[in-house]
């Protein structure tokens, strides 16, 4: 992944670290560099038939090459000055080697040309490319005119027939016709594997962004599940525990003084221990990754009604689809669970009716007591409101609660209906 950024900042022409052989984005072009370069300094070592030049020239013509091949093992990323100076010494070499080269230096300029177009597509951004490119063609164009019109120096037979002035015309004219192509050819190609070579690397580095958010929404999901566990066994399985201990304490120091009225506390007592072993199967039945395991959303919602209280139980109306999404049937069924848990815990009603039906364009659940209701902006213990509301905007849906002192609660959700209902 490292690796990866590393060339995503070459490609945007970030300033970086300088290019170098284990940084460099393209290997391919880098070993194509090489083989035009190995090319031109063999090509400047062998005899020259024309005689064009003298020993000395080639010494230097050689030596401007192999400079100019030691520049490609760091290719600047920094300052725009540092590029543009970097550039201009390049280019300065290929035209000294190009001069003292004589009709071989010309011939072998498209080379070095195609050489410093594939290091200048590294350095500079388009309109760098562009520049430098024009600028490389104009100067073999000059360096073309400025050779040709000096061939009587060639010592050729023919230099003043017509037939000899129109192979040269159109030597010099194929030979500038098929530079400009390869350079044309250039600038696409390497404009696609940078373009390819930056959605790459954006991609991997949006992937990596992607997992480090799951992992922290998971952990967000864990943390936030241990705190709704501990506030469970604080406030429910907490609360019945001391109770429990309260009335087996009144019930040992009463034993041996008023035996009838240590057994109340003991029946008081059982009766706590119970409702602390339903916490306890209520906070397991919570945590489970399926509450309704195979069950139908209207037989779950069934469940949790016949579960809800001995004396009285909620008044259920349920029309839903048969197949509702995972997702949107667990949602529905925890936010049934925590308005009934809500209810049995703070609201002391008499009468609970849940309502879900399936309107023309979504699912609308409702759960309504009679209870002596809350002021839903001053609720402190609101978590399990804020996760009903959470729940609902995940699937894009709505939560609402109306209530006031004295006037019971009541809970409505609507749900968007999913594409296909059955």
């Amino acid at each position: 992944m490292m690796g990866e950024m590393r060339l995503l900042q070459i490609m945007t022409a970030r300033p970086t670290a300088p290019i170098q052989l284990k940084n460099h984005p393209f290997p391919v072009l880098l070993y194509l560099e090489w083989t035009l370069l190995g090319i031109v300094l063999i090509s400047l070592l062998l005899p020259n038939p024309f005689g064009d030049t003298l020993p000395l020239a080639r010494f230097w013509a050689f030596l401007s090459m192999l400079i100019l091949g030691l520049m490609g093992l760091r290719l600047p990323q920094g300052r725009p000055s540092t590029k543009l100076a970097y550039a201009t010494l390049q280019i300065g070499l290929l035209l000294l080697a190009s001069w003292w080269g004589g009709i071989r230096g010309l011939r072998l300029f498209p080379l070095l040309c195609v050489v410093l177009m594939i290091r200048n597509c590294l350095i500079f951004q388009l309109a760098g490319r562009l520049v430098t490119s024009a600028l490389l063609y104009f100067l073999f164009l000059v360096l073309l005119v400025s050779r040709l019109s000096n061939y009587t120096g060639l010592r050729l037979p023919l230099r003043q027939s017509g037939v000899e002035r129109f192979v040269i015309r159109g030597f010099a004219f194929n030979s500038a016709l098929l530079l400009l192509l390869v350079i044309v050819f250039l600038l696409l190609l390497m404009q696609a594997l940078i373009t390819e070579r930056q959605s790459r690397n954006q991609l991997t580095e949006a992937h990596d962004k992607l997992r480090q958010y799951a992992f922290q929404v998971e952990r967000l999901a864990a943390t936030q599940e241990r705190n709704r566990i501990a506030r469970e066994i604080h406030d429910s399985l907490g609360h019945s525990l001391t109770a429990l201990n309260l009335q087996l304490e009144g019930a040992l120091k009463l034993w041996q003084v008023d035996p009838s009225r240590a057994q109340s506390f003991l029946q008081e007592a059982k009766s706590l221990g119970s409702e602390a072993l339903q916490d306890v199967r209520r906070s397991v039945t919570a945590a489970r990754a399926d509450p309704l395991q195979g069950v139908s959303l209207p037989d779950a919602i069934l469940r949790l009604a016949q579960e809800f209280s001995a004396s009285m139980q909620p008044l259920c109306q349920l029309d839903c689809p048969q197949l509702l999404p995972p997702d949107l049937s667990i949602a529905l069924y925890r936010i049934v669970q925590e308005a009934l848990t809500n209810i049995r815990k703070h609201a002391t009603a008499t009468a609970v009716q849940i309502t879900l039906q399936t309107l023309p364009d979504c699912l609308h659940l409702s759960i309504q007591d009679n209870g002596s209701g809350f002021h839903p902006e001053q609720n402190p213990t609101g978590f399990g409101l804020q996760g009903m509301q959470e729940r609902a905007a995940t699937l894009g849906g709505q939560l609402k609660i109306h209530s006031a002192p004295g006037q019971g609660c009541q809970i409505t959700a609507r749900f968007p209906l999913p594409p296909v209902v059955s």
